[in-house]
Protein backbone atom coordinates (compact mmCIF):
# COMPACT_ATOMS: atom_id res chain seq x y z
CA UNK A 1 0.00 0.00 0.00
CA UNK A 2 2.73 2.60 0.58
CA UNK A 3 4.61 2.09 -2.66
CA UNK A 4 1.27 2.54 -4.16
CA UNK A 5 0.61 5.99 -2.54
CA UNK A 6 4.25 6.66 -3.04
CA UNK A 7 3.89 5.53 -7.12
CA UNK A 8 0.66 7.08 -7.60
CA UNK A 9 1.02 10.85 -7.98
CA UNK A 10 3.58 10.23 -10.18
CA UNK A 11 1.61 7.97 -12.30
CA UNK A 12 -0.94 10.72 -12.19
CA UNK A 13 1.31 13.76 -13.03
CA UNK A 14 2.55 11.65 -15.93
CA UNK A 15 -0.94 11.15 -17.13
CA UNK A 16 -1.72 14.42 -17.22
CA UNK A 17 0.70 15.43 -19.48
CA UNK A 18 -0.09 12.59 -22.00
CA UNK A 19 -3.66 13.36 -21.89
CA UNK A 20 -3.21 16.70 -22.55
CA UNK A 21 -0.91 15.72 -25.22
CA UNK A 22 -3.71 13.54 -27.43
CA UNK A 23 -6.53 16.15 -26.35
CA UNK A 24 -5.06 19.20 -29.11
CA UNK A 25 -2.68 16.34 -31.08
CA UNK A 26 -3.71 16.12 -34.86
CA UNK A 27 -5.08 12.97 -35.58
CA UNK A 28 -4.99 11.14 -32.32
CA UNK A 29 -7.93 14.60 -31.02
CA UNK A 30 -10.31 14.38 -33.72
CA UNK A 31 -13.94 13.40 -32.55
CA UNK A 32 -13.38 10.53 -35.16
CA UNK A 33 -11.44 8.47 -32.47
CA UNK A 34 -13.62 7.60 -29.69
CA UNK A 35 -12.84 9.14 -26.21
CA UNK A 36 -12.80 5.17 -24.34
CA UNK A 37 -10.08 4.72 -27.00
CA UNK A 38 -8.50 8.01 -26.33
CA UNK A 39 -8.49 7.57 -22.44
CA UNK A 40 -6.91 3.89 -22.81
CA UNK A 41 -3.72 4.85 -24.99
CA UNK A 42 -3.54 7.68 -22.71
CA UNK A 43 -3.18 4.71 -19.77
CA UNK A 44 -1.37 2.30 -21.67
CA UNK A 45 1.46 5.14 -22.49
CA UNK A 46 1.37 6.55 -19.16
CA UNK A 47 2.17 3.16 -17.96
CA UNK A 48 4.95 2.57 -20.11
CA UNK A 49 6.70 5.97 -19.57
CA UNK A 50 5.87 5.47 -15.73
CA UNK A 51 7.93 2.18 -15.80
CA UNK A 52 10.81 3.81 -18.00
CA UNK A 53 11.24 7.05 -16.29
CA UNK A 54 9.06 7.39 -12.94
CA UNK A 55 10.01 4.42 -10.90
CA UNK A 56 12.54 5.86 -8.90
CA UNK A 57 10.50 9.55 -8.99
CA UNK A 58 9.08 11.13 -6.09
CA UNK A 59 6.73 14.22 -5.78
CA UNK A 60 5.86 16.44 -2.72
CA UNK A 61 2.65 15.35 -1.62
CA UNK A 62 1.14 18.87 -0.55
CA UNK A 63 -0.11 21.60 -1.98
CA UNK A 64 2.50 22.24 -4.75
CA UNK A 65 1.32 19.10 -6.66
CA UNK A 66 -1.63 21.00 -7.87
CA UNK A 67 0.68 22.82 -9.44
CA UNK A 68 2.81 19.80 -11.10
CA UNK A 69 -0.36 19.02 -12.76
CA UNK A 70 -0.94 22.56 -14.03
CA UNK A 71 2.63 22.34 -15.25
CA UNK A 72 2.19 19.03 -16.78
CA UNK A 73 -0.85 19.72 -18.88
CA UNK A 74 0.72 22.84 -20.29
CA UNK A 75 3.25 20.61 -21.54
CA UNK A 76 1.20 18.14 -22.78
CA UNK A 77 -1.09 21.01 -24.18
CA UNK A 78 1.95 23.07 -25.99
CA UNK A 79 3.55 19.73 -27.51
CA UNK A 80 -0.07 19.12 -29.02
CA UNK A 81 -0.69 22.60 -29.96
CA UNK A 82 2.85 22.97 -32.27
CA UNK A 83 1.77 20.03 -34.15
CA UNK A 84 -1.73 20.87 -34.61
CA UNK A 85 -1.39 24.46 -35.63
CA UNK A 86 1.36 23.62 -38.44
CA UNK A 87 -0.97 20.52 -39.55
CA UNK A 88 -3.58 23.46 -40.06
CA UNK A 89 -1.30 24.85 -42.60
CA UNK A 90 -3.22 22.48 -44.83
CA UNK A 91 -6.99 23.73 -44.45
CA UNK A 92 -5.46 27.43 -44.71
CA UNK A 93 -4.01 27.03 -47.79
CA UNK A 94 -6.99 25.44 -48.86
CA UNK A 95 -9.15 28.56 -47.62
CA UNK A 96 -7.01 30.79 -49.41
CA UNK A 97 -7.53 28.59 -52.54
CA UNK A 98 -11.36 28.86 -51.75
CA UNK A 99 -11.93 32.30 -51.48
CA UNK A 100 -10.25 32.98 -54.92
CA UNK A 101 -11.53 30.23 -56.70
CA UNK A 102 -15.29 30.98 -55.09
CA UNK A 103 -15.96 27.52 -53.43
CA UNK A 104 -15.41 30.43 -50.12
CA UNK A 105 -19.61 30.25 -49.59
CA UNK A 106 -19.74 26.34 -50.09
CA UNK A 107 -17.77 25.23 -46.85
CA UNK A 108 -18.50 21.49 -45.85
CA UNK A 109 -18.40 20.38 -42.31
CA UNK A 110 -15.05 18.58 -41.60
CA UNK A 111 -15.40 15.03 -39.60
CA UNK A 112 -12.39 14.75 -38.12
CA UNK A 113 -13.04 18.21 -36.12
CA UNK A 114 -16.87 18.87 -36.34
CA UNK A 115 -16.99 22.64 -37.93
CA UNK A 116 -17.36 23.84 -41.02
CA UNK A 117 -14.37 23.31 -43.53
CA UNK A 118 -13.29 24.61 -47.16
CA UNK A 119 -14.24 22.50 -49.78
CA UNK A 120 -10.49 21.99 -51.49
CA UNK A 121 -9.35 22.32 -47.64
CA UNK A 122 -10.72 19.52 -46.70
CA UNK A 123 -9.93 17.91 -49.50
CA UNK A 124 -6.84 18.29 -49.32
CA UNK A 125 -6.90 17.53 -45.26
CA UNK A 126 -7.83 14.44 -45.72
CA UNK A 127 -5.14 13.45 -48.76
CA UNK A 128 -2.60 14.61 -46.01
CA UNK A 129 -4.09 12.51 -43.26
CA UNK A 130 -3.81 9.31 -45.11
CA UNK A 131 -0.15 10.07 -46.14
CA UNK A 132 0.11 10.85 -42.53
CA UNK A 133 -1.16 7.66 -41.31
CA UNK A 134 1.00 5.90 -44.12
CA UNK A 135 4.21 7.27 -42.84
CA UNK A 136 3.22 6.61 -39.78
CA UNK A 137 3.68 9.87 -38.38
CA UNK A 138 1.24 8.76 -35.94
CA UNK A 139 3.79 6.66 -34.23
CA UNK A 140 6.68 9.20 -34.12
CA UNK A 141 3.63 11.77 -32.22
CA UNK A 142 3.50 8.69 -29.96
CA UNK A 143 7.40 8.71 -29.61
CA UNK A 144 8.14 12.40 -29.39
CA UNK A 145 5.28 12.26 -26.58
CA UNK A 146 7.37 9.39 -24.68
CA UNK A 147 10.73 10.85 -25.27
CA UNK A 148 9.68 14.69 -24.06
CA UNK A 149 10.66 13.17 -20.50
CA UNK A 150 14.41 12.88 -21.59
CA UNK A 151 13.72 16.90 -22.69
CA UNK A 152 11.40 17.96 -19.74
CA UNK A 153 11.54 15.51 -16.84
CA UNK A 154 8.89 16.07 -14.27
CA UNK A 155 11.22 18.11 -12.04
CA UNK A 156 11.33 20.60 -14.86
CA UNK A 157 11.49 24.66 -14.94
CA UNK A 158 8.62 25.12 -17.26
CA UNK A 159 7.06 28.28 -15.00
CA UNK A 160 10.75 29.69 -14.99
CA UNK A 161 10.99 29.40 -18.76
CA UNK A 162 7.67 30.87 -19.43
CA UNK A 163 8.52 34.03 -17.50
CA UNK A 164 11.69 34.93 -19.79
CA UNK A 165 9.82 35.07 -22.87
CA UNK A 166 11.79 32.67 -25.17
CA UNK A 167 8.24 30.10 -25.06
CA UNK A 168 6.02 33.49 -25.98
CA UNK A 169 8.45 34.24 -28.54
CA UNK A 170 9.08 30.34 -29.94
CA UNK A 171 5.00 30.25 -29.83
CA UNK A 172 4.84 33.76 -32.28
CA UNK A 173 6.97 32.79 -35.00
CA UNK A 174 5.33 29.34 -35.23
CA UNK A 175 2.27 31.07 -35.62
CA UNK A 176 3.43 33.27 -38.72
CA UNK A 177 5.55 30.62 -39.49
CA UNK A 178 2.15 28.19 -40.52
CA UNK A 179 1.12 31.49 -42.84
CA UNK A 180 3.98 31.73 -44.63
CA UNK A 181 4.01 27.70 -45.63
CA UNK A 182 0.01 28.40 -46.10
CA UNK A 183 0.60 31.15 -48.49
CA UNK A 184 3.45 28.75 -50.27
CA UNK A 185 1.62 26.16 -50.70
CA UNK A 186 -1.70 27.84 -52.26
CA UNK A 187 0.36 30.21 -54.47
CA UNK A 188 0.79 27.92 -57.51
CA UNK A 189 -3.49 28.12 -57.77
CA UNK A 190 -3.69 31.89 -56.27
CA UNK A 191 -1.19 33.15 -58.77
CA UNK A 192 -3.40 31.06 -61.86
CA UNK A 193 -6.27 32.36 -60.49
CA UNK A 194 -5.13 35.64 -59.92
CA UNK A 195 -3.88 35.72 -63.74
CA UNK A 196 -6.87 33.91 -65.03
CA UNK A 197 -9.02 37.23 -63.57
CA UNK A 198 -6.37 39.74 -64.82
CA UNK A 199 -7.44 38.16 -68.33
CA UNK A 200 -10.72 38.15 -67.90
CA UNK A 201 -10.37 42.16 -66.74
CA UNK A 202 -8.25 42.85 -69.98
CA UNK A 203 -11.15 40.68 -71.93
CA UNK A 204 -13.56 43.21 -70.15
CA UNK A 205 -12.12 46.40 -71.26
CA UNK A 206 -11.69 45.13 -75.26
CA UNK A 207 -14.94 43.40 -75.57
CA UNK A 208 -17.36 45.46 -73.70
CA UNK A 209 -20.79 43.24 -75.05
CA UNK A 210 -19.21 39.95 -73.68
CA UNK A 211 -20.97 39.76 -70.15
CA UNK A 212 -17.65 38.50 -68.47
CA UNK A 213 -19.92 37.65 -65.50
CA UNK A 214 -21.33 35.23 -66.84
CA UNK A 215 -17.95 33.30 -68.22
CA UNK A 216 -15.55 34.48 -65.29
CA UNK A 217 -16.70 31.93 -62.61
CA UNK A 218 -16.85 28.39 -64.78
CA UNK A 219 -13.69 29.11 -66.17
CA UNK A 220 -12.02 29.90 -62.58
CA UNK A 221 -13.60 26.72 -61.83
CA UNK A 222 -12.07 24.95 -64.67
CA UNK A 223 -8.20 26.34 -64.16
CA UNK A 224 -8.59 25.59 -60.76
CA UNK A 225 -9.66 22.42 -60.90
CA UNK A 226 -7.34 21.48 -63.46
CA UNK A 227 -4.48 23.02 -61.86
CA UNK A 228 -5.00 21.30 -58.85
CA UNK A 229 -4.69 18.10 -60.84
CA UNK A 230 -1.74 18.93 -62.07
CA UNK A 231 -0.14 19.31 -58.42
CA UNK A 232 -1.79 16.20 -56.81
CA UNK A 233 1.05 13.93 -57.12
CA UNK A 234 3.09 16.67 -55.34
CA UNK A 235 1.33 16.73 -52.61
CA UNK A 236 3.56 13.87 -51.00
CA UNK A 237 6.29 15.88 -51.23
CA UNK A 238 4.69 19.07 -49.80
CA UNK A 239 3.27 17.38 -46.95
CA UNK A 240 6.51 15.50 -46.26
CA UNK A 241 7.88 18.49 -45.94
CA UNK A 242 5.68 19.99 -44.00
CA UNK A 243 5.51 16.92 -41.68
CA UNK A 244 9.88 17.58 -41.19
CA UNK A 245 8.94 21.20 -39.95
CA UNK A 246 6.30 19.75 -37.69
CA UNK A 247 8.23 17.78 -35.92
CA UNK A 248 11.49 19.75 -35.99
CA UNK A 249 9.08 22.51 -34.51
CA UNK A 250 8.20 19.97 -31.17
CA UNK A 251 11.62 19.44 -30.94
CA UNK A 252 12.80 23.21 -30.82
CA UNK A 253 9.85 23.76 -28.25
CA UNK A 254 11.07 20.69 -26.25
CA UNK A 255 14.48 22.07 -26.64
CA UNK A 256 13.26 25.63 -25.27
CA UNK A 257 11.17 24.58 -21.89
CA UNK A 258 13.75 21.77 -21.64
CA UNK A 259 17.47 20.48 -22.15
CA UNK A 260 18.77 18.21 -24.87
CA UNK A 261 19.92 14.85 -23.29
CA UNK A 262 23.29 14.17 -23.24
Amino acid sequence: MNMLLESLPVFMLIFCRITAFFVVVPVLSSKGVPNIFKIGIAFFVSALVYLTYGVHQSVPADVTYVLLIIREVLIGLLLGFVAYVLFMVIQTAGSFIDIQIGFGIANVLDPMTGTSAPMLGNFKYMFALLLFLTMNGHHYLLDGIIRSYDWVPLSNELFMRMADGSLSEFLIKTFGQSFVLAFQMSAPLVTALFLTDIGLGFLARTAPQFNVFAVGMPLKIIVGLMILFLLVPSFSYIFGDLFGIMFESMQTLLGIIGHKPA
